[in-house]
């Protein structure tokens, strides 16, 4: 647990274990904390790194600061070189896979292997509408939390895990969405990704890449992977069936071994018949 200043700005990242780095990117609501389960998994064999982005857990607010995923690209940076890490493995959910896809086009030669789960190339006029939706209702709690939480998730698994939506639902309403730093941040963070587009740039990468796609993704839905998978010469593109946006928590135990598998195998070929 440890911050660096960036143009006199804190950044907050952790790191447990021993290994090849592995390096968690937060969706746009998500900080460090956000990982707490997958802590033990994650670092049993690597060397496993998580950041706060700016204006994200507990690294300093933009406040009056406009800025983009650029911004969180040198963030980043500026935590690998403090750890003296010359590759990573990448691996980001959302927004988290934005910053990853910028970072590589940027970085190229830091990251050994990238793992994506619900992301996308570029953001789109569909999903910058979804982000000014989301921005519009920040000022009232509950307004917030029907226009974003729900679609985040399968409604197999929202109606499945009604209580434990429910007590999600009481926490964030009543704890989260009410904090107008934290709500003030989530907007800036949203309007930080409003011009994120790698769409040329993504052919010249040549990292080994595993892209992640959920069936029942209502944000970032499968057509945005699969392009992805187009453009990016050496992926991969499997699916989730019956998942929503956040894989990580509807499929814990899968998105582990995705992103374990794919990262620790060294063997690249296997010759078969």
């Amino acid at each position: 647990m440890a911050y660096i200043e960036i143009k006199s700005k804190k950044i907050y990242f952790e790191t447990y274990g021993q290994g090849k780095p592995l390096v968690l990117l937060n969706g746009i609501m998500m900080s460090t904390l956000s990982w707490k389960v997958f802590i033990e998994a994650f670092s049993a064999n690597n060397q496993l790194i998580l950041v706060d982005f700016l204006d994200q857990g507990k690294s300093d607010k933009m406040e009056d600061i406009s800025y983009t995923q650029d911004d969180q690209v040198e963030v980043l940076k500026a935590v690998f070189d403090e750890l003296k890490l010359k590759k990573v493995n990448l691996v980001g959910i959302s927004y988290g896979g934005e910053v990853a896809l910028e970072f590589s086009v940027k970085y190229e030669e830091y990251v050994d292997k990238m793992v994506l789960f619900n992301t996308t190339a570029k953001t789109s006029s569909w999903l910058r509408d979804i982000g000014i939706g989301w921005n519009q209702s920040a000022s009232d709690p509950l307004d917030y939390y029907c226009t974003t939480i729900p679609v985040i998730y399968s409604p197999q698994f929202y109606n499945e895990r009604s209580e434990w939506m429910n007590n999600r639902k009481a926490f964030l309403v009543d704890k989260v969405f009410n904090q107008k730093p934290f709500m003030d941040a989530m907007v800036r963070l949203t309007k930080s990704a409003d011009y994120h587009d790698v769409t040329n740039e993504l052919p010249n990468i040549k990292i080994p890449t595993l892209i992640v796609s959920s069936e029942n993704d209502y944000i970032t839905p499968m057509p945005e992977q699969r392009k992805l998978n187009e453009l990016i010469a050496t992926s991969e593109l499997i699916v989730f069936p019956n998942t929503g946006h956040a894989s990580m928590y509807e499929r814990p135990v899968i998105f582990a071994s995705s992103v374990l598998g794919f990262v620790n195998m060294d063997q690249k070929e296997f010759s078969i018949g």
